[in-house]
């Protein structure tokens, strides 16, 4: 059919994309609809399409099972309909789908692969130069993060003076000659020299955007996107409601069909002076009703936290709220939202003037730790000050930092937990901290499978263990700073297990089956 393109055939979890060419007077972005409507033996999707300039109108489509599937396409956008087929094969090493919630407070692959969060926060990373953004890439390729934070709007706040590579849309900015970092915050919120059309996308800026998640996807990244923020000097933070609701639509139907996709309604969602808990809840129904596929959905806050009871938040966004406790409540967390906690910002390791900014390598690794053993999944960032003001949390390139090298030891031993998730183990000495696996009311084991304890900033020569007479456990001692693993072999019964008087030791002992 003219102007009609797509592949005949596509992966289980992989996009599908229809592209027909329409028309093109007046505002194609607001002036028509297109709509597909896919269906298989198991599944019939319908999603919104977008334009995407240049004449073309683009539809995306997930499939979640394998087979053959057919497709409709309609709307105003054209006075044809557009029919097709196409094949789904079996995904190939490495795609498992989409994350999703399991076990209530854990989170596992659609095919059933456990999912353990290493989350970074890079904001603006995606809006860098090329050669900054390769620099990116590179660096997230010898990294254990399977999670990064970043933002579809260009950043306006401290360290983040200059302009972004593209704009969301068309138009011109305000001139940033002015800024300097004693004024900046005199344009916060300001709309003023700023002339854009918030009718009118561009394009180009969301096809970047794009093809920064796919490469995500294919390093096995999950893109926590961030639709909005408050640090803005541009006017998009304030946007009126039909404004936001046009873009908000925009974005769903791009991004969407990207399996690695999770939506953050925004970052500091208590910071915006135009935006009330209605508008939020806006936003959270125009997900609900346009993300076919139910990516998972969370609020970020600065200080007041969102209900994360309400049923369209499917995990907790956390940003600690004490100076001092962070991965410390993630059991009182878990018990008021039942839910995920992911500590997306427990402070950053870094050395900047600001309180959020400049914790040590050894603390932000003991609050991993201490989370992960709480059942929570805790997220890293980093703001070491340089010559350039590059720093990772919002620029990317390379880390200077120690924690981030000490990730991948945490990631691999919460990949041997047996079963999804890890939780807080009620039962162990008040003076340690203690996970075992995640059970329901059902399979409750008085002697566990496998005990997780941490000792965090204390510094036991010893520790002695005592669960039964008969079952067998291996016994491993880790030291999760310098990164070693000490194997000391089956105990039984009462045992005692020697440590070496350090901070930020941990013993792991699993059960022999």
């Amino acid at each position: 059919m003219n102007g009609l393109k797509y592949a005949g055939q596509v992966e289980k979890w992989d996009v599908l994309e229809v592209e027909v060419r329409g028309k093109t007077e007046g505002n194609p972005f607001a002036d028509y609809e297109i709509q597909g409507i896919f269906t298989g033996k198991n599944e019939t999707i319908t999603v919104d399409g977008f334009y995407d300039g240049e004449g073309i109108y683009r539809v995306r489509f997930m499939p979640s099972f394998e087979g053959e599937y057919s497709f409709r396409v309609t709307g105003g956008f054209s006075e044809e309909e557009y029919e097709g087929s196409f094949t789904v094969t079996a995904p190939s090493e490495g795609n498992h789908g989409p994350v999703r919630v399991a076990n209530t407070y854990h989170f596992a692959y659609e095919d059933g692969t456990p999912y353990y969060s290493i989350g970074t926060t890079c904001y603006v990373w995606n809006l860098q130069s090329d050669e900054l953004i390769e620099q990116t890439f590179e660096t997230l390729k010898s990294s254990a993060f399977n999670k990064i934070r970043f933002c579809v709007f260009p950043k306006h706040y401290d360290y983040n003076l200059g302009e972004p590579r593209s704009y969301p849309y068309e138009g011109t900015p305000m001139d940033s000659s002015v800024l300097t970092k004693e004024n900046f915050l005199e344009y916060t919120g300001k709309t003023e020299g700023n002339n854009w059309d918030f009718t009118r996308f561009n394009p180009k800026h969301f096809q970047h955007i794009e093809k920064c998640i796919l490469r995500l996807r294919d390093m096995g990244i999950e893109a926590d996107l961030i639709v909005m923020h408050p640090y803005d000097r541009w006017g998009f933070a304030q946007m009126t409601k039909e404004q936001d609701a046009l873009y908000w639509k925009y974005v769903l139907a791009r991004f969407s069909a990207y399996r690695n996709m999770w939506w953050s309604l925004a970052n500091e969602y208590d910071l915006f002076d135009h935006k009330t808990v209605e508008d939020w809840e806006g936003y959270a129904k125009i997900i609900c009703e346009k993300d076919p596929y139910h990516h998972l959905r969370s609020i970020h806050n600065c200080q007041a936290f969102y209900d994360h009871n309400r049923p369209w938040i499917t995990h907790c966004s956390i940003q600690r709220q004490d100076l001092y406790k962070s991965s410390e409540l993630v059991n009182e967390w878990r018990e008021k939202y039942n839910k995920p906690v992911v500590l997306d910002e427990i402070a950053y390791e870094g050395n900047i003037q600001h309180g959020w900014g400049n914790i040590s390598g050894e603390e932000l690794t003991r609050r991993f730790w201490e989370a992960a053993c709480r059942g929570g999944y805790p997220g890293h960032g980093e703001t070491y000050m340089n010559d350039q003001d590059i720093l990772w949390w919002s620029h990317g390139g390379v880390l200077h930092g120690e924690s981030h090298k000490r990730f991948k030891l945490l990631h691999d031993i919460m990949c041997e937990t047996p079963g999804i998730g890890l939780r807080p183990y009620e039962n162990s000495g008040w003076d340690e901290i203690c996970a075992v696996p995640e059970e329901t009311t059902q399979k409750i084991k008085k002697v566990k499978d496998y005990y997780l304890i941490y000792f965090s900033f204390m510094r036991p020569s010893f520790r002695e263990y005592y669960f039964d007479d008969e079952t067998q456990f291996q016994v491993k001692v880790i030291d999760t700073w310098n990164m070693t693993v000490e194997d000391r072999g089956v105990f039984q019964g009462k045992f005692k297990v020697e440590l070496p008087g350090r901070p930020y030791m941990a013993i792991q002992i699993k059960k022999i089956q």
